[in-house]
């Protein structure tokens, strides 16, 4: 069976944990595809050149989840070329047999426009920003000041802009408890599933 969940957001919003869950539910494989950005602006050098020389144990660095990992992320994946060299990666992932789950920016809108679930997940910047502190620590302030630099910049790039696809079901999780969001994604799965 062929099944691809497609999960969007902005950073912090949830959305790993999200897939990680459903992945976990439905017995899906998962792709964190900022992950791929990340090990791309962290290698360093040429961006278009580290995006077609990505190896595994680029993607198993321990400094992937760190603020300076995600700046660099957003930053190459302005690229239109670091893009197109991970594009069939990801959707060689999304049609393997057995079902998986992407999560990303672009995913329901360039990646995958046809995956059978769409999810966007969302949370206002502060929330986003707490969040993130409470994870990497440092002056909340700033951390907050990068949430919103992170967002224009993802939001406003010429090349697969951060936003909902038109049919994707949007999960706020401003007001959300983990097990309340993963339930709310879990049932927009199960209901497609049964289709």
């Amino acid at each position: 069976m062929m099944f691809t969940v497609a999960i969007d957001g902005p950073a912090a919003a949830g959305k790993g944990t999200i897939s990680r869950a459903v992945a976990e539910r439905f017995g899906f494989a998962h792709l964190d595809t900022g992950a791929l950005y990340r090990a791309v602006g962290v290698k360093g050098g040429d961006p278009v050149l580290a995006a077609r020389g990505l190896t595994p144990e680029d993607l198993a660095r321990d400094d992937l989840r760190t603020l300076e990992a995600g700046q660099a992320a957003s930053k190459v994946a302005v690229i239109p070329e670091v893009r197109q060299a991970l594009l069939d990666f990801q959707r060689d992932f999304a049609r393997r047999a057995g079902g998986a789950v992407l999560d990303g920016r672009d995913i329901g809108t360039v990646i995958c426009p046809a995956a059978e679930v769409k999810l966007f997940v969302t949370a206002s910047p502060e929330v986003r920003a707490h969040r993130r502190w409470l994870e990497v620590g440092g002056d909340a302030a700033q951390v907050l000041a990068e949430v919103k630099e992170r967002d224009a910049r993802d939001m406003t790039r010429a090349d697969a802009p951060l936003r909902p696809a038109a049919d994707a079901v949007v999960i706020d999780t401003s007001s959300l408890g983990i097990e309340e969001a993963v339930a709310a994604a879990c049932a927009v799965v199960s209901e497609r599933l049964c289709k």
